[in-house]
């Protein structure tokens, strides 16, 4: 199974592509960034997001992708423009990948650490170490991402194998394909 992870943002957008195989063993296959200028325009920065993410989807063609849920601090003018580029990322993603899942921070370091409040730089070691990577990957945006997916493919093999899923916030709802279909072509 291919995982991609993203980290969502509207200047750096982290991706991690990783695979479990049957037998568990988890691969590296690529990570990196999204990267738009900040000189551009706000809207055509979205539409760069989106056409990275569809370029990342026809490459590594993943079976499911996982998505890192935004986490507010103080500055709400960023976090809006960040929530609005992670809608861009997420409907993308659901129009090609069926199988999308979106994980808190807290779950995301549960999952790695086993402890939902680690430091950032335990979760980069630890996502290093189950990896079996000789660095922590750069930028930190791509090394998240390796976490969101790293998350993802220690999650239930059941909730990931299902057929269409959409995973948010431990509420699982389960819809069929020609319903995803009809509100597509709706569109």
């Amino acid at each position: 199974m291919i995982i991609l992870g993203i980290d969502p943002g509207y200047a750096i957008v982290g991706y991690g592509v990783i695979e479990k195989t049957a037998t568990n063993k988890l691969k590296v296959i690529d990570y990196g960034a999204i990267n738009t200028p900040k000189d551009e325009d706000f809207p055509v920065r979205l539409a760069m997001i989106q056409d990275g993410m569809k370029a990342l989807i026809s490459k590594f063609k993943p079976d499911a992708i996982a998505v890192e849920e935004l986490f507010f601090n103080q500055n709400i003018t960023t976090g809006i423009a960040v929530a609005e580029a992670r809608g861009v990322i997420l409907c993308t993603a659901i129009q090609y990948v069926p199988k999308l899942f979106e994980f808190t921070p807290v779950q995301i370091k549960q999952s790695i650490t086993g402890y939902g409040k680690a430091e950032k730089k335990q979760v980069q070691y630890m996502t290093k170490s189950i990896l079996n990577l000789k660095e922590t990957p750069k930028p930190d945006d791509a090394a998240d991402a390796l976490a969101v997916a790293l998350c993802l493919a220690q999650t239930n093999t059941k909730l990931i194998n299902s057929e269409i899923t959409i995973y948010t916030n431990n509420n699982l709802k389960k819809n069929d394909i020609s319903t995803l279909l009809k509100r597509k072509n709706k569109l």
